[in-house]
């Protein structure tokens, strides 16, 4: 990829200002375009085209570039403007170890307290995304697959849980949004996600766990295949362990 491509603001959601203030709805749809891989790793974000597009000021656009910025979705260099964020193979792994301990505590609560209400709901959400893994619909299967596990953490009956998972996570669901066009890879998730659902409805706190971790296990093999085959995507490490673009 040529790194000084620009990124094509056309793909940004349309914002409005009867919908709340403008610097978070600005923040939403580049942090959103971001994690759905429209803006790739090494691009540049410039907030003129931003401005121009979403029809507001450069204020609103610079705050929500220094809060995605403190995420690490964006880098912000002095005299060089701001750019869409490399992959980070040590912060995806470590995305992905606290993002498995959240989750494994998750399905044994809701495996300890599931509610028939509850166990109805996870029924809908599979057989939606049995419908979706019928139709091919890759896109339609990642927004379900999101649901599925915020759906696991509001089971919980703690607000935050699924705020944190986010933020532990953020690298890992942009490196995601790649994996799921894999072939057959959609048909696993699936599977993965009915085994971690029998169990929960089975009341089998051990199984439910043991299916979690098998599901969270398949991320980082493959994320490492991508990182072999995309590596213009990531950061280059340095003899001294820092990382440069």
């Amino acid at each position: 990829m040529n790194k000084d491509q620009d990124i094509n603001p056309r793909v940004l959601n349309h914002i409005s200002a009867s919908e709340g203030a403008l610097s978070q709805q600005v923040y939403l749809s580049i942090k959103n375009a971001i994690l759905g891989m429209e803006f790739r790793p090494g691009q540049n974000l410039r907030k003129a085209l931003i401005c121009d597009q979403l029809g507001v000021s450069r204020a609103p656009v610079a705050e929500a570039i220094t809060r995605l910025a403190s995420e690490g979705l964006v880098d912000v260099v002095p005299q060089s403007g701001t750019r869409i964020s490399y992959f980070s193979m040590p912060e995806i792994q470590e995305g992905v170890f606290l993002r498995e301990a959240l989750e494994l505590a998750v399905v044994r609560k809701v495996t300890r307290h599931l509610t028939e209400d509850q166990g109805r709901i996870l029924n809908r959400s599979m057989r939606l995304q049995t419908l979706l893994v019928e139709d091919d619909d890759i896109s339609g299967f990642y927004e379900a697959d999101e649901a599925f596990h915020e759906l696991l953490m509001s089971f919980t009956g703690f607000d935050r849980v699924a705020d944190v998972a986010q933020t532990v996570s953020l690298q890992v669901s942009r490196a995601r949004r790649l994996l799921l066009p894999t072939p057959g890879r959609i048909v696993e998730s699936l599977e993965e996600h009915r085994a971690i659902v029998d169990a929960i409805l089975a009341r089998n706190e051990q199984d439910a766990q043991d299916a979690m971790r098998r599901h969270l296990g398949q991320l980082m093999p493959r994320i490492e295949l991508l990182h072999e085959r995309m590596p213009e995507l990531f950061n280059r490490a340095t003899s001294e362990g820092r990382e440069i673009a």
